[in-house]
């Protein structure tokens, strides 16, 4: 029996759409303009649906990247996810965006016993959303914003330390000369890393409230004017 989850993931500047078959990747449509989330995340999933000649009510789940992550981003895709649940009348699953980022990475790349692994999503300045895993899948911290400085990850010494995702990129210059922190630049992120999570919650009966679920903004947000406007 097929099982077909759509998968949302607006938690950064990529607007990622795709569809899953019991855990397994079927279908996936990344926008290729950044931050278009609010014009286009809708026509994604139309054209996705479309190129693989399936429709709406062929869907048994609804997925989505709750967070942390962008705050407008997030707010779009849940809003979009929790709308086609209650209109087509189908679970919806919430991933944590870090969680997914770790699932994805390691399903790409070879790991190894001595590397923990952390994916990061950018906040502000040097502050980073992250969380820390093993090669195993065990969580070694828990998802917190966190300021990085050159020391901060010196408590898992000896192991090696792998950063990846868009708050990591940022931190280049800081590690240059680090033998133990490797900064994966690499890293493309995409809705299609929440397959296998998503459909473990399916299985599990592991869905979200739709009167009640919010993302999962982990930071209040905070409104600023733009320099452009003084």
């Amino acid at each position: 029996m097929c099982s077909y989850i759509l998968q949302i993931d607006t938690a950064t500047e990529v607007c990622s759409v795709s569809l899953s078959n019991n855990g397994k990747l079927f279908a996936e449509l990344t926008a290729e303009e950044r931050n278009m989330h609010a014009s286009g995340l809708t026509v994604c999933i139309d054209r996705l649906l479309k190129s693989v000649s399936l429709d709406y009510v062929d869907l048994s789940a609804v997925a989505v990247s709750m967070g942390p992550g962008s705050y407008t981003g997030l707010r779009i895709g849940v809003s979009t996810a929790k709308g086609m649940c209650y209109a087509l009348d189908i679970p919806l699953l919430g991933v944590n965006t870090l969680e997914s980022m770790y699932e994805g990475y390691i399903t790409m790349n070879e790991t190894e016993d001595n590397f923990v692994y952390i994916p990061m999503l950018d906040a502000r300045r040097m502050e980073v959303y992250m969380a820390v895993f093993d090669d195993q899948k065990n969580c070694l911290q828990k998802t917190e914003a966190v300021i990085v400085d050159a020391d901060t990850f010196d408590v898992y010494t000896p192991k090696n330390v792998v950063l990846f995702g868009s708050g990591a990129n940022k931190f280049q210059e800081l590690f240059e000369g680090s033998a133990q922190v490797k900064i994966d630049t690499e890293y493309q992120h995409s809705s299609a890393y929440l397959s296998t999570i998503a459909f473990r919650k399916f299985q599990n009966k592991e869905v979200e409230d739709l009167i009640y679920f919010e993302p999962f903004y982990l930071k209040e947000f905070v409104a600023t004017v733009s320099k452009k406007l003084i």
